[in-house]
């Protein structure tokens, strides 16, 4: 009777024990994913500007009419595709083709001619239809070249569930875009420069057209942009750039960037309402930033150090000769650290990868993916394989007409016969395109940055700016809290 006593007391310990080892589990384990918000909108996203985690989703692979928030698509693409001071003449077409109660709001006109600066303002600032027609038509030709680039574009961003039929974002039954790809599309967006230039400014002013002889001032519309009044609903700390969107079909769509300390939050609401939907894009901000953090992968992953190297489908790399990519991080809620997340490695690089990658790295937190990184090489290797000597050899002939006594006159003979020296001469060959290639490559990439840098100067002194006041204006702009992507 003891004996069962004293097993049904050993087992009441150690249960104790259990449930108190599972207590300490529970309490030091991984944070939770933080879902402790919502919206009102159908649909809205919250991603991280830096490692592209998603936040928070609310139906955002549900695809929706995404309005005019489409121009930041339009905008990306003449970015890439356009120079800023080039001469864009406005068609009778890109006036007038547009839906009806759309609106004419500049009063723009056939045969006015404006800058592509000029038209991207009037994109991004006044959701010009008539801008985005014109620059549709200037860079591809047509609205459907240009449509077909849009398509194009998304595809390559990795999105998947949206398409577009117009470049201005008005009603159309083929044009439809899911929260996550619109936030991807975003993410893409304000990392231009030039489409951050223009989605960030609050004023512009535009020159003489045809109706309003004088030119015409235009402001933001984005509210959670302009609201400088720190105890409106409507302020937004460290707003950056984003757009405005409404039709009867789409209601209000929005999308938002703020940045703080370095690290920048991106919301996307579609079917909105007036004026909720600037609530529900600061809560999605604010959320990002109140809940999160962003751990970079570079000072904490270990991977080159556990490894003797990198071995690809054409190649073998040394762990030396590799370096993480500068800027990856993961993104993980507060309280959490680099060891919860688990890391996984592929050959596979994917679209708009560094010319030097060789390999990634992506992580997850639970089931959630929270960023990546791409292993570098610090100098790609070139296949110059030569063909073994001894497959180039030939055997000695003998000639069978040389009579005894005679003294055959040899002639100079390469080590290994003419062959080898054929194949060594091959090899030398190939070893000198492979470092021409290098130099080439280098040179053109030399060339590339100082064209941008030649650029950059000239877009900032059309602003009427010196580069140090750029600069200074820059700072000033970043101490409050708004600044552009790393």
């Amino acid at each position: 009777m003891k004996m069962n006593q004293r097993s049904r007391i050993f087992g009441f310990l150690l249960s104790l024990v259990s449930l108190a080892a599972l207590r300490v589990f529970t309490v030091y384990g991984a944070p939770e994913w933080p879902a402790d918000t919502g919206i009102m909108a159908q649909a809205g996203i919250s991603m991280d500007e830096n490692s592209g985690t998603v936040l928070f989703g609310q139906n955002i692979h549900v695809a929706l009419p995404p309005a005019s928030i489409t121009k930041l698509l339009t905008a990306l693409i003449v970015a890439e595709n356009a120079s800023m001071d080039e001469q864009v003449t406005f068609s009778h077409d890109a006036v007038y083709n547009v839906e009806s109660g759309s609106g004419n709001a500049l009063a723009l006109e056939e045969g006015d001619v404006l800058t592509v600066r000029d038209c991207m303002h009037a994109l991004l600032l006044r959701s010009s239809n008539q801008a985005a027609n014109a620059l549709a038509e200037h860079v591809a030709g047509s609205r459907d070249a240009f449509v077909t680039m849009m398509n194009e574009k998304i595809a390559q961003l990795g999105c998947t569930e949206s398409h577009f039929a117009n470049p201005s974002g008005l009603n159309d039954e083929q044009q439809y875009v899911t929260a996550y790809d619109m936030a991807l599309i975003a993410r893409a967006a304000f990392a231009n420069d030039t489409v951050m230039e223009v989605g960030s400014a609050r004023r512009y002013q535009l020159p003489a057209t045809i109706k309003n002889p004088s030119g015409l001032p235009i402001a933001m519309e984005h509210r959670l942009l302009i609201t400088e009044d720190t105890s409106s609903r409507f302020y937004l700390k460290g707003a950056v750039a984003g757009k405005t969107g409404y039709t009867s079909l789409a209601g209000n769509t929005l999308v938002t960037y703020a940045v703080r300390d370095g690290r920048g939050v991106i919301s996307v609401v579609l079917k909105g309402s007036q004026p909720q939907y600037y609530i529900d894009g600061k809560t999605l901000i604010e959320f990002g930033f109140a809940s999160f953090q962003n751990i970079p992968i570079a000072g904490a992953e270990t991977f080159l150090q556990e490894q003797d190297g990198v071995e690809t489908e054409d190649d073998f790399y040394q762990s030396s000769e590799l370096y993480l990519e500068e800027g990856a991080c993961v993104t993980v809620p507060l309280g959490a650290s680099f060891a919860d997340v688990t890391r996984s490695f592929s050959l596979e690089l994917g679209n708009d990868h560094p010319k030097t990658a060789v390999a990634r790295l992506s992580y997850t937190y639970g089931e959630r993916t929270v960023g990546s990184a791409y292993i570098c090489a610090q100098n790609l290797h070139f296949s110059t394989e030569p063909v073994p000597v001894s497959l180039l050899e030939t055997e000695p002939q003998t000639d069978p007409e040389t009579q005894e006594g005679e003294t055959e006159q040899i002639p100079f003979a390469f080590p290994g016969g003419w062959a080898a020296a054929v194949g060594l001469l091959l090899l030398l060959v190939l070893t000198a395109c492979g470092v021409f290639a290098v130099w080439y490559r280098k040179k053109k990439e030399r060339e590339a940055m100082e064209l941008r840098r030649q650029r950059r100067r000239e877009r900032i002194r059309e602003m009427g700016y010196s580069e140090e006041q750029f600069e200074s204006m820059l700072n000033e702009r970043l101490k409050s809290g708004a600044g552009k992507r790393r």
